[in-house]
Formats: structure tokens, C-alpha cells, sequence
């Protein structure tokens, strides 16, 4: 009796528990248990996308309709369909940013990777995939667990135009090559697409000409960005072609400020044009947060609000994150200014996103990703990926031979700075909250003793009065690092930065320590943004100097890892420094990236001033040497014949021809290179491939960008690195109509010390020369 009661106990717990789960399991569309809705056409799962999103809008009240088109879309009992709340943010680790993301309970935290401009500096696309592909795990995870959603508002692939701007660091830098194939990759990982299905929705945002906050009285709700058609092709827009041709991404997202004198949520040749027509986007267009609130109530575009909703629905708008398309739409429609139709097209867009992410397919834990949970997030492999992820973007700036530290010469380690035993700095903004940190001094302390001093009470060092004891320790120790830089209270979203200096007294306190130094001295920089650090770099008292930008959760043991030589950096620096003079010359608010009368141009791609550092630059403990192994010199163009039916053969005559006229499914031109290792340290070395256009072409730029390859070599061993040139992809430029051109003639290949000719000459399709 007491075995048969004790099995009776425990299949009514079973049962209990059961009941339990399924009870805090959040409601789902499409539930089979409900018989109301199971039989639905858009539950039907054997069915085509096109043929579910079109059955269900003929289900909605133009009411319904109307609230779907906001990010916290209601929720319709009748239909069995939730709310949803489609804010959510991914930029290097899953958010708490959106409201649609929360943490506690079964998921205190998530993986916090280094922010993007630090991962950037890896130049590595397998890893950007890989972060990609571990924080959909983890969002998919949270989904499962009630506590995200499945839309991810990232990455951010503007192009840190402005050394100043307080979000350069959620960018991958100032180069549109470098940030389309971040945008890409990252974008791939993320969305894991099998077939049509997506683990997670992206979005690349802010389209476009977004790189100003808040400077000097002028911010981003206000601005007009004034772009020439040729920066708005070749520099602005890239990193976005390549998010929606080559990463495949469900979202783009337009911006606040103006472009041209029109805002960029209602502009139907950036939207309709551009992103849908041209790029052939398959997903849905969200307004940035407000922004068209903004439109009309700081913009003052239309006379009235429904004409403003009416004009951003007609560009291309799907989805307005924040209430007015909930509020005046239904007006606009009902005032002759907007069709149901048109509405229906947006929501179209956003429903089959929507169901590509299987949200309407049933029972979530019986779909592909439904098994994932509390104990695939933070998960060992995903912290090590994230201390891996620090490593790799560490940049090595200078280095007189005194690092890396010895663990028997340097016992004793003085760490001084602001920045030197923070947390939180280190995972930089639109962070969640981290599985666990490592700081900077908890890093060195696994290699040496420490002794630490602040030096400053916060990164603003707005007193000296505590540089006494940094010193007196600095006199102490065996070696001495400073950890100095910026965090969120100087450069954030709608905080652009004033200069380029180390704030407050910090340079004097780098100064001081190092002359006080009884060892070799090195500084550390925590930055988003570059620096001027001019006086540090000329310093013969300081023997070297890291940018770990904001290294994540681990960064700490990456920086000592790098420091002490277990890690050999590899990372390379994915935006200029330049002195701080250089912005005396540069308003933020003049958008041009070429060089002009007083007006000295921006980037590596089209300023040619002095710099403090040089896009690109990164040392390592080893030396490599790199040489041409296969090179050919010539690269024919093809060219459609189809143009010839139509009598167009004057292209043939000209010196640049319309890529749009070549056939850019043509053959590559394979290049291979050695990479050897000379040195005695294994090693990871980067190599980049610039191209420069011949000369007669007046209105190029000097040289962009084109490849670039992560390479492991041991020491004393040599690997080949393959790189195929594509005429249309990399040797094309842009014209100043905004045009893109192939030049025919001889373009310089420089890979570092190396330079290569390679003549392109214009063919007809099937006749030889």
C-alpha cells in the first residue's frame, strides 16, 4: 500500500510539475490546443509564407491593423496572437537596452563581448560570425524562457566619419569595406538562416548619413546631413548594401536626421529606392526609436501628423518604433492621404519576418531551436569565446622591446588609473548584463603581485591630489601599467566628445608615473574613439602602449594576457587617431569625406595630414615578412553585349566603365602571398590589400581598402594566403554623379611594403583581342 501510494505521489508531482512549466511558459500563436484558432490558414505550416501573411491580414480590423504597426504591437485574443514587443538589441552581447529584452530569474545574465570596434580590430570574419552565432543562442534561449524577443535592433554599421562622436564605438570603424563585411558576417551569425527560416531578425541601422549626436548645439533630431551623391554611394552606403546583398539581413533602420533636406524615414529613394528596389531587402523597414515623432514635431516636415505618417508608409516605413503610426494612420487613411493598401504592404513585410521565424508555426519547444535554455547561456565555451574575442582585438600600439612582461623579472606589478580595476566600463553602451567580469587588476594579479592605486577618483581626473601615492608605487614596483581612457560619462549616444585629449589631468598623471617609474612604464587605453596621445607616444619613459578599446566581460585577462606574452597581439586599429589640431579644421556637421579648400578631408581613404596612429597600424612581439608568390598582371573586363544591341557601345570609349555594363560574374584575378615568420614567437598576422587607381582618373580617391586575411604563422614557418581580386567589386570607384565605375588602365596593389601593377583592359563578351 505505502509503494503504491509513494508511486501515486510521484506521478501526481510529475504531473504538477508539468502543469507547472507549461504554466510559466509564455503563450504562443498557433497553439494546436487551441481549437479556435489551430484550423487557421495562417497556422498552417505546410503552406507558403505569401499565402499565411495574406489570409491573415484579410482577418485584421483596419483598428488591428493600425496597432501592428508600432514596436509593442498589441495582441488579438480572437486570432489566439500575442503581443509583441519588437524592440530588442544585440550589439555585442543580448541587451537590456530595448524593452522588449529583461534579465532575472532562470537568465541573470549574458555573454558580453568586446564592444564592435574592439572586435573589429581583429579584422577576422570567422570570429565576427562566431560571436554572431553564440548571442542568437543566447537570445533564442531568453525567447524560449519568456524574457526576449526574436528582433534584434544590431548591428550598428554607420562609419565612424568623426573622430568625436560618442557612438564610434558600436561601429566597425571608418572604412566602408571593413564595416560591410563585419555588417555581414556578424549579420550571418546572428540570423543563422537555414533556407527562408531565421534563428534570429536583424537590423543594420541607422540609414543613413547618421554619425553626429549632439555637438556644439546641434543634434541629431535637428541635423541635415548635406552628402554629395558620390560619398553617399562609396562611403555612406556600403556598409548597408552589404548587410542587405550579402548578409542577407531581415531589417534595416533608418535614422533620425536628415539627408538632403529630407528625413530618411519618409524619403522614397533611400527606402523604396535604395534599400527595396535596388538592394532587393528581404524583411521590414523600422523607424529609429521617436524618430517619427520627430519628423514631424521638431522637424516640422508636414503641416500635420497624418501627413507624416502617411509619408513615411508611402517611402517604405514597415514599422515605427514608438506610437505615432498608432495614433494618426487610421486618420491619414480615412482623410484620403494613405490606402489600407499601403499598410497592408507594411505589414506584409513584418508578419513574413515574423513567420520566417516560425512564431506562428505552433509549439515552441518542437521547433528547431526550442531545446535551447537557461544552460546555453553563459556557457564555458561562451565565456572563452568572449576572453578569445578581447584578445584578438587588442591592438599594440608601440613597443621599445620591453614587453612582453616577465613573470620573473616583473614580480612586482604597480596598476594605476581610472580605468584600472573597472567592470562595467568594459563592455562599453547597448550592453546587458554580463555572465561575470575580470578587471584589468584581477588580470595582472593571476601573473605578479599587485599594487594598485586609482591615481583618479573617476575618468574625468578633474584633481591631482592622488597622484602622490601612484607614484610612490610606480617607485615600488618591478614594472608599471596605466590604465587610462574614456568610459560612458565622456563618449556615449548623444554625448559626442569636445576633443581628443586624455580628460582632465590624466596626461599628467601618465607623465608623472612614468617619471617616477622604477621599471619599464606602459600605458593601456580603454577608449571607444581614438586618442591623442602624442606626448605618451614620444615619451622615452614609456615603453609601450595597448588599446584594448572596451574588451568585454573578459578584457581584463585579455589585457594581461597580451601584457605578459601568453597572447601575441595581433589586432589592427580600425579607425585613425589623429592629433588633436586636426578637429580645429573639421565641423562636425560638414559631412564630406573628401579634401577641400581648408577643409582637410576625412579617413585614412582622404586625409593625407599627420596622424598619431595610422588606420591599420598594430605591432606584435614577432616579426613577419610578407611577399608576392603568384601575381598576375592583367585582368580583362568584360562587357555585356546586350549593349551593343542597343547601339550604347560608347562605354568602350571611355576610361572608367559603368559596372552596371560589365559582367561581374566574370573571373578573378587570384593573387597568393607568403606570410613568413621571422621571428621567434608564434604569431598572428593581418594582411591588408589597398588598391590605388591609375592617375588620370581625377576625381578617385588616393587608395581604399579592398581585402584583407587573418593569418596564424608559427615562428619560423611561412603560409600562403590566397586573395581573388574582382574587378566590379574591387577595383570599381565611385564617380562625383554618385556613378560606379571600373578604370581601365594600371591600379597599384600595396600590401604593406609591397606593390603590385595589375592592367585592367575593356572586352567584348566572346571576341578576343
Amino acid at each position: 500500500m505505502s509503494k503504491r501510494l509513494t508511486l501515486l505521489q510521484l506521478l501526481l508531482l510529475a504531473f504538477l510539475s508539468i502543469s507547472s512549466t507549461e504554466s510559466r511558459r509564455p503563450p504562443f500563436a498557433c497553439d494546436p490546443r487551441n481549437a479556435a484558432t489551430r484550423s487557421l490558414r495562417f497556422c498552417q505550416t505546410n503552406l507558403p509564407i505569401h499565402v499565411r501573411v495574406r489570409d491573415l491580414l484579410g482577418r485584421l480590423t483596419l483598428q488591428e491593423k493600425t496597432r501592428l504597426l508600432v514596436n509593442n504591437a498589441i495582441a488579438m485574443p480572437r486570432l489566439g496572437i500575442q503581443g509583441y514587443e519588437w524592440w530588442s538589441e544585440a550589439l555585442h552581447g543580448v541587451s537590456n537596452v530595448g524593452p522588449g529584452t529583461k534579465f532575472g530569474g532562470s537568465f541573470p545574465s549574458a555573454t558580453s563581448f568586446p564592444q564592435v570596434i574592439t572586435t573589429a580590430a581583429s579584422f577576422n570574419e570567422s570570429l565576427w560570425v562566431q560571436i554572431g552565432e553564440v548571442v542568437s543562442d543566447e537570445a533564442r534561449a531568453m525567447y524560449n524562457g519568456g524574457m526576449a524577443g526574436l528582433t534584434y535592433w544590431s548591428p550598428n554599421v554607420n562609419i565612424f566619419r568623426d573622430p568625436r562622436w560618442g557612438r564610434g564605438q558600436e561601429t566597425p570603424g571608418e572604412d566602408p569595406v571593413l564595416a560591410g563585411k563585419y555588417a555581414a558576417s556578424y549579420v550571418r551569425g546572428l540570423q543563422s538562416a537555414v533556407g527562408n527560416s531565421l534563428k534570429v531578425a536583424a537590423c543594420c541601422k541607422h540609414y543613413t548619413a547618421y554619425d553626429l549626436d549632439n555637438w556644439k548645439g546641434v543634434d541629431r533630431y535637428h541635423f541635415n546631413a548635406r552628402v554629395s551623391k558620390q560619398d553617399l554611394v562609396d562611403t555612406y552606403g556600403v556598409p548597408f548594401k552589404a548587410c542587405v546583398v550579402e548578409g542577407k539581413v531581415a531589417s534595416v533602420m533608418c535614422s533620425y536626421n536628415q539627408v538632403n533636406g529630407k528625413p530618411t524615414c519618409a524619403d522614397p529613394a533611400l527606402l523604396k529606392g535604395t534599400i527595396r528596389g535596388e538592394w532587393h531587402l528581404n524583411g521590414y523597414i523600422v523607424s529609429d526609436c521617436d524618430s517619427v515623432g520627430v519628423m514631424y514635431d521638431t522637424q516640422h516636415f508636414t503641416a500635420t501628423p497624418e501627413e507624416s505618417a502617411a509619408a513615411t508608409i508611402k517611402a517604405g516605413l514597415d514599422l515605427d518604433c514608438g506610437p505615432f503610426l498608432a495614433v494618426y494612420t487610421d486618420q491619414a487613411i480615412r482623410r484620403g492621404l494613405l490606402a489600407e493598401a499601403d499598410v497592408d504592404m507594411a505589414l506584409a513585410n513584418t508578419l513574413t519576418v515574423q513567420m520566417r521565424l516560425g512564431m506562428f508555426d505552433g509549439e515552441p519547444s518542437a521547433q528547431p531551436y526550442g531545446h535551447l535554455g537557461p544552460k546555453h547561456v553563459c556557457t564555458p565555451a561562451h565565456k572563452q569565446l568572449a576572453l578569445e574575442a578581447a584578445r584578438q582585438g587588442i591592438v599594440l600600439l608601440k613597443n621599445s622591446g620591453h614587453l612582453p612582461l616577465s613573470t620573473s623579472h616583473h614580480r612586482t606589478i604597480a596598476v594605476i588609473g581610472p580605468n584600472s580595476d573597472v567592470t562595467e566600463t568594459m563592455i562599453g553602451n547597448y550592453a546587458g548584463v554580463a555572465c561575470g567580469y575580470t578587471s584589468p587588476l584581477q588580470g595582472i594579479s593571476r601573473y605578479a603581485r599587485t599594487i594598485h592605486q586609482a591615481g583618479c577618483s573617476n575618468v574625468g581626473c578633474n584633481a591631482n591630489n592622488l597622484f602622490g601615492a601612484a607614484e610612490a608605487a610606480a617607485r615600488q614596483a618591478d614594472a608599471t601599467v596605466l590604465v587610462m581612457g574614456l568610459d560612458q560619462s565622456v563618449e556615449a549616444e548623444f554625448r559626442d566628445r569636445e576633443g581628443l585629449l586624455l580628460p582632465g589631468h590624466q596626461q599628467e598623471l601618465v607623465s608623472r608615473v612614468a617619471r617616477a617609474s622604477r621599471g619599464p612604464t606602459v600605458l593601456v587605453l580603454m577608449s571607444g574613439g581614438p586618442i591623442d596621445v602624442s606626448v605618451a607616444k614620444n615619451n622615452r619613459r614609456i615603453s609601450a602602449i595597448l588599446w584594448a578599446g572596451y574588451p568585454g566581460q573578459a578584457g581584463g585577462a585579455a589585457i594581461a594576457d597580451v601584457l605578459f606574452g601568453t597572447t601575441n597581439p595581433g589586432g589592427k586599429l580600425p579607425m585613425t587617431w589623429y592629433p588633436q589640431s586636426y578637429i580645429a579644421k573639421v565641423p562636425m556637421t560638414n559631412m564630406g569625406m573628401r579634401p577641400s579648400r581648408g577643409y582637410p578631408g576625412r579617413t585614412y581613404r582622404f586625409y593625407k595630414g599627420p596622424v598619431v596612429f595610422p588606420f591599420g597600424h598594430g605591432l606584435s612581439y614577432t616579426h613577419f615578412k610578407q611577399s608576392l608568390a603568384i601575381a598576375p598582371t592583367e585582368l580583362p573586363v568584360l562587357i555585356n553585349t546586350n549593349l551593343f544591341a542597343t547601339k550604347n557601345y560608347t562605354t568602350l570609349s571611355t576610361n572608367a566603365i559603368r559596372v552596371k555594363h560589365a559582367k561581374c560574374d566574370s573571373p578573378s584575378l587570384p593573387l597568393q602571398f607568403d606570410v613568413e615568420n621571422t621571428g621567434d614567437m608564434d604569431g598572428t598576422h593581418t594582411l591588408l590589400v589597398f588598391s590605388e587607381p591609375p592617375s588620370t582618373v581625377k576625381w578617385s580617391l588616393d587608395k581604399q581598402l579592398i581585402g584583407f586575411r587573418r593569418v596564424h604563422v608559427t615562428a619560423g614557418s611561412v603560409q600562403r594566403v590566397h586573395i581573388d581580386i574582382h574587378a566590379c567589386e574591387h577595383l570599381s570607384i565611385v564617380d562625383e554623379f554618385g556613378i560606379r565605375r571600373i578604370p581601365m588602365g594600371a591600379h597599384s596593389l600595396h600590401i604593406g611594403d609591397l606593390k603590385h601593377s595589375i592592367s585592367l583592359q575593356a572586352k567584348l563578351e566572346g571576341i578576343k583581342n
